[in-house]
């Protein structure tokens, strides 16, 4: 997969993915997401990235507050990555995750790591050119306080 060098925030998506490629490296595929997570964060610490894990991103509709986000991580207050440990090849399901999660936040490039097979899997994703529509699909991807 390559990646242009004049994409945006590719200085910080290739120290994110060299971070992810060390990782994988020494872990292999098998273990769960959060193992993964916890990985990254500290090899990213150490490639001078500064970030946020488990970042929640209120979400409001018609000024009404209707759940909250997660990403995994905010890299540099730009970079939206999403981690996951699956042994399936990346679907066009959790592209759509990120695509949302940049839609919501505003913010210009997102990356999608799978850790779950033999070798990394990473996707580099913009957001989408046209906007309407994110918050009917938003719904699957907010965490909700349990009512009560």
């Amino acid at each position: 997969m390559g990646l242009a060098k004049d994409a945006p925030y590719s200085d910080i998506t290739y120290k994110i993915i060299g971070a992810a490629m060390e990782v994988h490296n020494k872990l292999g595929p098998g273990h769960k997401e959060i193992v993964y997570q916890k990985a990254l964060s500290a090899k990213m610490l150490e490639a001078g990235l500064s970030f946020e894990k488990e970042k929640s991103i209120e979400i409001f509709i018609d000024d009404i507050s209707v759940g909250l986000l997660y990403l995994d991580h905010l890299v540099e207050g730009a970079v939206v990555v999403e981690e996951k440990a699956f042994s399936h090849l990346l679907t066009n399901e959790e592209v759509a995750q990120v695509i949302t999660y940049l839609a919501a936040t505003g913010l210009p490039v997102g990356l999608l790591l799978n850790f779950g097979r033999k070798r990394l899997e990473f996707k580099r994703i913009f957001p989408p050119k046209k906007l309407e529509g994110w918050q009917d699909r938003i719904q699957r991807y907010l965490w909700k306080p349990p009512i009560r």
